[in-house]
């Protein structure tokens, strides 16, 4: 039967008092709004005064740490290294290169670590100095767990090896004794140090025998009355049968060496080879595994763990960790969760690490190298994804929260093959475009992975911002690039309604090079014609910039509303010494000049009246029908004289 979680914690929030106001919220992608309500608990129609404040509530607020962020920083790159690398990796090439990952991340973790250490210790405000010293103390658990996940799960070495990699996993997080011993050795008169004999003590119950030996003819020098004694133990110390990686006997063999050298060990003890030195016989009890005499150096141990690798070295292990407390007090996170690694329930380590870390970082990353290592194969969730993929989406989702930091969730979605995909398109939409820099960032990777909706969405709102700008240029960019008719439609109405205004365009270059994007729109399309006009007017190219101005009205692509504006570019050309207008085209101005001064009025544009009762329109719309019609006789003439001859 699957265990079912204990009730969650409850987060206080300073200000906020739950038992006298009720509480509204708002879930966000990365956090949370939290404000008082204005109505009180008691079923009343009676208004009271709430709370002016809302509260951000984040989820996960290590990757504000500027630290810490180096830490998401360089993992990125080590976790898409080995999602890159999967393919090459086969046989025992594959076991070290997995072995080789793993140190990587902590080595990661020990840099960070040593960085929030330095800053601990110059924190010049105590409250922070502590809050950095907590951060510390974190880390270094972190960087334990993954040690020893890194011993059981991924090296997974034989027996005899397995306990030297143990061993050096506790000397590695028991880094102090190597200054003590260095102060020891340093003094006048080693042995007779304060701290020597308990030295000597803890070198033993770290393994670290040849260290041991070396500082006991120390004492044998400065001792001549304790030199037999000190042989004695130092012979045992260097007889004491190991499993080393170039060892090449059976374990039948080392079981065999390991039987006798005990039994040497208890005669020297029955037979009061130590009586007179305390301090040796305790030596010696604690190579003989015993319970009592290791309990005795509870201090100098420091922690259970410590005491199960001695215990595992000298004996053989029961319940440790129960041992050591002996009841006083209730086990901790850290030791659930190493416990949990000693039974080799990598599922529990998991779950309780989700449980005492305050981020997703380490069991995201954990999980996908344990998946790399085939550990997790059979474990599904009921809702859709494994756990490496529930683990890695947890995780990028609270890297989108960032302002930065969601770039590098972006690969983290990447490699999720099942709800990835799904979760990038929802998370990237949510991505406040602040700047256009951050917004051609988004629109790239959106590209990149074919996610049309978003490339549009992205446009739309870029060019809603360069509107609300006046930047029309960067508007109409954008909208032809979201192949956005109806908005590319009202960007080039404000372009026509400002060359109305002003009487020159802006933004020429975009307009010169539209190309086919100009057939997004009908409007878009007037706009770069209209432009081509110009530009053929500008050349001395009337012919043609007549016949194209006479085709923008009469194909109906030019808005009635402008038409009052191509007729008066058309005076210029009615006004040569040549004829420009043929009759034919004259008659066409003249039937667009009717149409639009008649009694048929457009919906939403000037009616007749209107323009009747405006003079300055009146005075364009007879000089309109006098050049119109000099221009038509001439024509005329013209062509009869052209048709006579």
């Amino acid at each position: 039967m699957e265990e079912l979680d204990g009730e969650p914690t409850v987060t206080l929030i300073p200000g906020v008092n739950s038992k006298k106001m009720q509480m509204c919220f708002d879930w966000g992608p990365g956090e949370m709004l939290l404000c008082e309500t204005s109505f009180n608990k008691k079923e009343t129609s009676e208004m009271v005064p709430g709370c002016p404040f809302i509260y951000i509530i984040r989820k996960d607020v290590d990757i504000y740490s500027k630290i810490l962020r180096k830490l998401f920083n360089e993992s990125h790159g080590i976790f898409v290294g080995l999602q890159r690398i999967e393919e090459e990796l086969t046989g025992k090439s594959r076991k070290a290169q997995l072995v080789r990952v793993s140190k990587n991340y902590r080595s990661v973790i020990r840099a960070c670590m040593e960085e929030m250490h330095q800053v601990a210790i110059a924190a010049k405000d105590p409250l922070c100095g502590r809050q950095f010293s907590i951060q510390v103390s974190i880390l270094s658990a972190t960087e334990l767990i993954w040690n020893l996940c890194e011993i059981l799960f991924i090296e997974v070495a034989p027996a005899g090896l397995l306990l030297l990699h143990l061993l050096d996993w506790v000397r590695l997080h028991m880094c102090e004794v190597d200054s003590v011993l260095a102060d020891v050795l340093g003094s006048e008169n080693p042995s007779k140090h304060d701290f020597f004999w308990n030295l000597v003590t803890i070198l033993v119950l770290q393994g670290r025998l040849d260290e041991a030996r070396q500082m006991l003819s120390k004492e044998a020098d400065a001792s001549p009355t304790s030199a037999g004694m000190c042989r004695i133990l130092g012979d045992l110390m260097r007889t004491m049968p190991v499993l080393s990686p170039g060892n090449t006997q059976t374990l039948t063999e080392l079981e065999l060496k390991w039987q006798h050298w005990h039994e040497e060990c208890e005669r020297h003890l029955q037979d009061g080879t130590f009586a007179s030195s305390p301090h040796l016989e305790s030596l010696c009890k604690i190579m003989l595994g015993d319970d009592t005499a290791l309990l005795e150096q509870k201090e100098l141990l420091s922690n259970w763990y410590h005491f199960l690798v001695t215990r595992l070295l000298y004996s053989h292990p029961t319940s440790s960790l129960d041992l050591f407390l002996g009841g006083e007090s209730s086990p901790e996170p850290l030791d659930n969760i190493l416990m949990a690694a000693f039974e080799f329930d990598i599922h529990q380590v998991i779950k309780e690490c989700s449980i005492a870390l305050s981020n997703w970082w380490f069991v995201a990353h954990l999980t996908d190298l344990l998946d790399h290592c085939k550990l997790l194969q059979s474990h599904n969730l009921y809702f859709g994804s494994n756990m490496r993929e529930f683990l890695l989406l947890e995780y990028a989702s609270g890297l989108f929260a960032h302002h930065s930091l969601w770039q590098l969730g972006v690969d983290y979605f990447d490699y999720c093959p099942e709800l990835g995909r799904v979760s990038l398109e929802l998370y990237i939409e949510r991505i406040p475009l602040t700047t256009e820099q951050k917004a051609l960032k988004v629109l790239r990777i959106c590209e990149q992975r074919q996610m049309t909706e978003q490339v549009r969405s992205i446009c739309k709102i870029l060019a809603m911002k360069a509107v609300r700008n006046n930047r029309l240029g960067s508007a109409l960019s954008w909208s032809i690039r979201a192949k956005d008719a109806a908005f590319a439609t009202l960007v080039s109405d404000r372009f026509l309604r400002d060359y109305c205004e002003r009487g020159w365009f802006s933004d020429l270059d975009l307009i010169d090079n539209l190309g086919p994007a100009m057939m997004l729109s009908d409007r878009l399309t007037f706009l770069g014609k209209y432009r081509e006009f110009h530009r053929l007017y500008g050349d001395k190219h009337f012919v043609d910039a007549a016949s194209l101005l006479l085709s923008l009205m009469t194909s109906q692509i030019a808005p009635r509303s402008f038409w009052m504006t191509l007729l008066t570019d058309a005076l210029p050309l009615l006004e040569q010494k040549q004829v420009i207008f043929s009759a034919e085209q004259t008659y066409e101005l003249l039937r667009c000049l009717e149409d639009l001064t008649s009694g048929r009025p457009v919906h939403g544009e000037p009616d007749a009246q209107q323009l009747q009762d405006d003079d300055i329109e009146t005075t364009k719309v007879e000089i309109l029908r006098l050049s119109l019609a000099r221009n038509l006789a001439r024509a005329i003439i013209k062509e009869g004289s052209l048709g006579g001859s």
